[in-house]
């Protein structure tokens, strides 16, 4: 069997073929039509497939034939290997793939509803943040005088200033960073097709100006702002750069600058959030500029209380 999508590694189940061409089409087009992002198309493609192989292990047929006991024992087999969260998505991924069977006429109900997860509750992110002068020495390092080290500094810059998220900054054009009001502003490709505009922070336009101009990136309005270098040649090819890229470049980046601290992608988002709030910014403002729905996640990312708690154990004085 070939797989649902590109890069999923899921073949079509043979407890989903058993039931009918109508399950297997249904099957198919909730992960083709039903699911736009690539992330969460991979991330659902893995979690259905772990259940659909738990199922096949165990004797089962048929996917028609799964009920609510079944599921709810899958979900117990889970929590003995998997933290809350992890069991949390995947259930949630499972629920979303009957519903999506249950509409199409393939089975009676979604005997997914009724089994309830692990309770989980978050009130700070685990990203790990940087202190703003542990961000400054990062940015400052960094060898502005080839183009990679432009590239990095741009891309780094536009996490911190613009709150973006990486698949957010790698996703834009050249022409996403244009002049309005006289200031610099960037569009961001946000997830479900989303545009988020915003100005750009002066450090950040000195930034894009220097990468844009010194590389002419200009001269290329519709090709990819931040890409990857020619083996050999160490000049900005026409091909994007990849998320996995950014953080192998990331964490070069920081042990250069001898940050100890484990960072990754999201790390500068959250830097730049704490940040603003740490220098009289507001939640409100903070959640329109990350564009976020809701100030919760938003709240996810304010790692304001980390200096509280660390001065109260330097309270403990022995």
């Amino acid at each position: 069997m070939t797989s649902l999508v590109p890069d999923s590694g899921l073949a079509l189940p043979a407890l989903v073929t058993e039931a009918g061409d109508r399950a297997s089409y249904r099957f198919l087009e909730f992960f083709t039509a039903r699911i736009r992002n690539s992330h969460t198309r991979r991330s659902y493609a893995r979690a259905v497939g772990d259940f659909c192989a738990w199922l096949e292990a165990r004797g089962l047929r048929d996917i028609t034939q799964v009920n609510s006991f079944v599921v709810a024992a899958w979900v117990e087999h889970m929590q003995q290997e998997h933290p809350a969260p992890t069991v949390k998505q995947r259930l949630a991924a499972v629920r979303m793939m009957f519903d999506w069977l249950a509409t199409g006429g393939v089975m009676p109900f979604n005997p997914a509803t009724a089994v309830r997860g692990p309770r989980h509750s978050v009130k700070k992110g685990k990203t790990p943040v940087l202190a703003p002068e542990e961000a400054r020495q990062l940015l400052d390092k960094i060898d502005i005088t080839t183009p990679i080290g432009l590239r990095d500094r741009a891309l780094i810059g536009l996490m911190v200033y613009s709150f973006g998220r990486i698949g957010a900054a790698l996703a834009m054009q050249v022409e996403d960073v244009f002049p309005q009001q006289r200031r610099l502003w960037v569009r961001l490709h946000e997830k479900g097709g989303k545009e988020h505009v915003m100005p750009c922070h002066h450090n950040l336009e000195e930034y894009l100006h220097a990468y844009i101009e010194r590389c002419g990136l200009a001269e290329d309005p519709e090709g990819p702002l931040f890409r990857t270098i020619g083996r050999g040649t160490k000049e900005l090819t026409r091909t994007p750069l990849p998320q996995a890229n950014a953080w192998a470049m990331i964490q070069r980046r920081a042990m250069s600058a001898g940050i100890e601290t484990k960072i990754g992608n999201h790390t500068f988002r959250a830097t730049g959030i704490t940040a603003y709030l740490k220098n009289g910014g507001t939640l409100e403002r903070a959640a329109l500029m990350a564009n976020h729905a809701s100030t919760r996640t938003t709240q996810l990312y304010d790692r304001r209380s980390d200096e509280i708690s660390l001065d109260e154990v330097e309270r403990v004085m022995i």
